[in-house]
C-alpha cells in the first residue's frame, strides 16, 4: 500500500473507537515511527477530533540512570533508557481518565525535568504517543501500531553510529514479540510501500 493508504486506515481504525483514544506507534527511530504518528494528527482533526501529540523520547530518565552503564550499552538502552513509569502515570492513564497529560518530562539534551504544565484535552480527543522498545510495558492503549523490518534493513537504517542498539532490537523481538502484542504491524522495509501483516 501507499503511506497514505496506511495512515486511512488507522485513522479510520481511531474513529471506530468510542471517546478518548490513545494511540502508540512503535518502532526503531530510523523507521519512521514519529513521521506515522505525525501523519495521524491533520486527518483526525478534520475529522472533528482534537488530537495530542507526545513522543516518549521527552519522558527519558535521567543520564546517571540511561548510562549507568555506559552510552553504548544495548541492556540498558532496552531496560533503562524510557522512563515508563512516569509516562503511564502523567500521560496514559490520566488523558483516559480526564483528557489531562503532561506533554513533556525530560529534556535529555540538557539532562533536565523540562518543568512543563500539565494540559488538557477537550472531549474524545486522540493522544498519539511515538517511540521505540514502547510495548510489553503495559501501556494501556485503544490502537498499538508497531513498525518492523528485516534485520539487515535494520542495521542498514540504523548505520555504523547506531549499530551497537541491534542487540536491544534483537531482545525486544525476543522477549516482547511486538509483532504479536501490536494491534497493527506495518512492515516499513520500503518506506514507499509500506504493508500490513496480516496474522
Amino acid at each position: 500500500m501507499t503511506p497514505s493508504v496506511l495512515v486511512d486506515h488507522l485513522v479510520d481504525r481511531v474513529l471506530a473507537g468510542d471517546g478518548r483514544q490513545r494511540v502508540l506507534v512503535d518502532g526503531a527511530a530510523p523507521l519512521g515511527a514519529a513521521d506515522l504518528a505525525d501523519a495521524l494528527v491533520e486527518p483526525l482533526r478534520a475529522a472533528g477530533r482534537a488530537v495530542v501529540r507526545v513522543h516518549a523520547d521527552d519522558f527519558l530518565r535521567p543520564a546517571s540512570l540511561r548510562y549507568e552503564h555506559g552510552r553504548e550499552d544495548p541492556d540498558a538502552y532496552l531496560e533503562d533508557r524510557l522512563d515508563a513509569g512516569a509516562l503511564g502515570r502523567e500521560v496514559l492513564d490520566p488523558f483516559a481518565a480526564e483528557g489531562r497529560y503532561l506533554p513533556t518530562l525530560w529534556d535529555a539534551g540538557r539532562d533536565r525535568a523540562t518543568r512543563a504544565p500539565y494540559a488538557t484535552a477537550a472531549g474524545p480527543a486522540v493522544l498519539v504517543l511515538d517511540g521505540e522498545l514502547l510495548l510489553g510495558r503495559w501501556f494501556d492503549a485503544e490502537l498499538t501500531v508497531h513498525l518492523t523490518a528485516r534485520p539487515a534493513t535494520l542495521a542498514r537504517r540504523l548505520g555504523d553510529v547506531r549499530a551497537w542498539q541491534l542487540p536491544a532490537f534483537a531482545r525486544y523481538e525476543d522477549e516482547v514479540a511486538p509483532q504479536d502484542v501490536a494491534d497493527v504491524v506495518v512492515r516499513v522495509d520500503d518506506p514507499r510501500h509500506p504493508a500490513l501483516v496480516v496474522r
